[in-house]
């Protein structure tokens, strides 16, 4: 899944170019790029799609040339990850009847790559032999508000039953979510076979299921873009938690620790990344610290920013804008987004 704007990390990710096409690290890959090799040591090439929005199809296929044009399935609109997803199994369906599926943002972190195979390898034999919807739970570091956490039920081993779905909590439940042991970080990563997703949206979400099974004879053909660009305006913005999983009967978590960060804000990157003697994290450019401590900071690379007296902030700079924020209020990012683009009729954006 590719089709975000990553508001969050705005001003570096953009309309233009969204957080999934950007090198972060300085690795000469951007999180697309490092996404899809990472799958690809476990899927045939020809057997990866892109979900993305159509203003990403050229950027796509500049970064991932092993792709062919016809495995970027392009969204004329955003509606959330139900329909995007339901999108792929729509296609999936028209070439087989027997498929065992892995979805995955395209903009995750994730540090220990052996583990993280040999927990997609796990998962898809227990997808391929199970009539079930598997997530990947994260095992929490931290009290975290600003990820959904999953409550396993009681058991053994690492594959159990979902209890309960709870989206971002408030500081207070968070620790109590991360002193018992029970929860688990969603990491927005499913693994099923076809039949038994394929049930679920009939089951739970028709009215998408519906639309898209429409299209049966056109996928593949000349015939999709125009007939998706015709059903999805009406496809409900929803995701596919709230459209599927936190309804289903069939859901089980495969309890995971694999230096996993959704890389959603600037407080998940100060998060991950190394800091100086004063716990201040430099991204980009030349930045010299007086007084300052816990900041994130990101300048074009050959600029020089002096930080004094500044602590717990953000400071980014990229083309013509600079954000200058604290770190505890990063969730007003969004809004300052939304404000600046009204304000400025998409400038900046």
């Amino acid at each position: 899944m590719a089709g975000g704007i990553g508001a969050r990390f705005w001003p570096y990710s953009k309309n233009s170019r969204p957080k999934q096409f950007l090198d972060f690290f300085g690795t000469g890959r951007s999180l697309i790029q490092l996404t899809f090799d990472r799958f690809r040591q476990v899927v045939p090439v020809e057997n990866i799609l892109i979900v993305s929005n159509r203003l990403y199809k050229d950027l796509i296929l500049e970064q991932l040339p092993e792709l062919k044009p016809e495995q970027v399935l392009l969204e004329p609109m955003r509606r959330n990850t139900a329909p995007c997803i339901y999108y792929a199994v729509s296609r999936i369906k028209a070439k087989t009847d027997k498929a065992n599926i892995i979805v995955a943002p395209s903009d995750h972190l994730i540090l220990n790559e052996v583990n993280f195979l040999e927990t997609i390898r796990q998962g898809l034999d227990f997808v391929e032999q199970n009539d079930a919807l598997l997530t990947l739970g994260i095992k929490p570091s931290r009290p975290e508000t600003g990820y959904g956490y999953i409550q396993i039920a009681d058991g053994d081993g690492s594959l159990r039953k979902v209890k309960t779905f709870t989206e971002k909590p408030n500081l207070e439940l968070a620790k109590v979510f991360f002193e018992s042991g029970e929860f688990f970080w969603n990491s927005g990563i499913f693994l099923w076979n076809l039949q038994a997703i394929d049930n679920a949206f009939h089951e739970l979400l028709p009215d998408i299921a519906a639309r898209f099974d429409g299209g049966k004879d056109v996928y593949g053909t000349d015939k999709e873009d125009n007939f998706i660009n015709e059903i999805y305006p009406s496809c409900e913005n929803i995701s596919i938690d709230y459209g599927v999983l936190e309804k289903a009967s069939n859901v089980n978590v495969l309890c995971s620790d694999f230096g996993w960060s959704d890389l959603g804000t600037w407080g998940s990157l100060f998060d991950i990344s190394p800091k100086d003697n004063g716990n201040n994290v430099t991204m980009r450019g030349i930045v010299e610290y007086y007084d300052a401590k816990d900041n994130v900071v990101a300048v074009p690379k050959n600029k020089l920013a002096v930080i004094q007296g500044l602590e717990d902030y953000i400071v980014a700079e990229n083309d013509d804008v600079l954000l200058i924020c604290r770190k505890a209020d990063e969730q007003k990012i969004r809004q300052f987004v939304n404000d600046v683009s009204v304000k400025f009729n998409g400038k900046y954006i």
